[in-house]
Parts: structure tokens; sequence; C-alpha cells
């Protein structure tokens, strides 16, 4: 399939010393899903994250994904733009599904969109993403719990999904450019690969 770079499920797994339990980090394009007790990690610029769980079993997980440039200007559900987050909200869902999630019982915290990618500005990049999360989540009445979206600043997002606990720290100074060169270098693989295939929710 041409959007595996979409598809990928998170590979990098370590303890976390601070919380004391097993972690899974998500980079630009990645998402993961679990049925166990650990924390999902995941740093955002102008991209957004969902975290998605079944409040009543506790099944849930993240994705982190940007809307690639497009010319038509806006976000209407057929735009190619739109459709690249159509497909990572799908994967996620599709997945929690499988696990034994009910879409009657999900509720969503959503993140990031922040105006922080150098020569990105100009597009919105940030705010389309915003706005296509919550335009996304209200067309599937999917209740969003909690969100801290927009602003200039990078976050770093840890979610709890099976008690839904999320803790967002505003990076308000960085020591190093690895954020935003990894969304750069995301951005620019979106450009390159056409959207393709669909996927059938169930």
């Amino acid at each position: 399939m041409e959007l595996d770079f979409i598809s990928c499920l998170a590979p990098t797994h370590y303890f976390d010393r601070q919380f004391n339990c097993d972690a899974v980090k998500i980079l630009p394009g990645e998402y993961f899903v679990t049925q166990r007790e650990l924390v999902i990690v995941t740093v955002l610029g102008s991209c957004v994250s969902v975290c998605l769980r079944d409040r009543a079993n506790g099944i849930g997980g993240m994705n982190h994904f940007m809307l690639p440039g497009n010319h038509d200007g806006g976000l209407s559900p057929i735009s190619a733009s739109a459709r690249y987050g159509v497909y990572a909200m799908e994967l996620l869902i599709n997945h929690l599904l499988k696990l034994g999630a009910r879409r009657s019982d999900f509720e969503a915290k959503v993140f990031g969109g922040g105006s922080v990618l150098r020569g990105m500005t100009a597009n919105n990049v940030g705010e389309r993403n915003a706005e296509f999360v919550r335009e996304y989540l209200a067309t599937e009445n999917i209740q969003i719990a909690a969100q801290d979206l927009l602003d200039i600043y990078p976050r770093k997002v840890y979610y709890f999904p099976n008690t839904g606990r999320v803790l967002v720290k505003k990076l308000k100074s960085q020591h190093n450019t690895t954020v935003l060169d990894r969304e750069m270098e995301y951005s620019m693989r979106i450009k390159r690969v056409p959207v393709a295939g669909e996927i059938d929710l169930f």
C-alpha cells in the first residue's frame, strides 16, 4: 500500500523510570493501540495527535499525523489533503475495534497543531490540522473530552490509555531542533507519496 509510512505501529518501546511503567514512543506517521497498562509518549509541533479510548474497558491508542499541503484552500472530506487525516484516523479506529473497543464508548483527547514549522506558517499547517481533527470527530460523533491545540510551542504528551489520563508539557525552551527536523522530514515525505487505498470501518 502506498501509504505504509502512515500505517506504522510505533516500534520504539522502553521502560519509563519517571512513571515506573512500560512506554511506547510514537513519531510522525506512527500510531499505537493497546489493552495494557502503559504510557504512550509523543512530541508534537505542527502535527496533531488523537488519544482515543473506550471509556468502559480502557482499550486505547494514539496517532501522530499531519495534513500535507494542498491547494484547494479547504478541508472538505474529499480533498487530497484531508484524506491523509481520514486515513490516519481510520487506522487508529479500526485497530481499536479489532481489540474489542466499542465505538459508542469512544472518547477523544486531542493535542498539537502549533505554529512551529519554519517556512510553513503561511500555510497555517497547525491550524489546518487542528481544524481537521475537530471536524472529523464531530462528524463521527466522537466526544472530545479534552484538547490543547494551536499556540506557538511544541508539546510533549504522555497518554495512559487504560485510565484516560494525559499529561502535557509545553516545550517553551528547546535545546535542539529534533522536533522541527522530524516534522519537516515527515512533511516532505507525505507530499511525495500519492493518496491511495480505502479502509472499511466495521
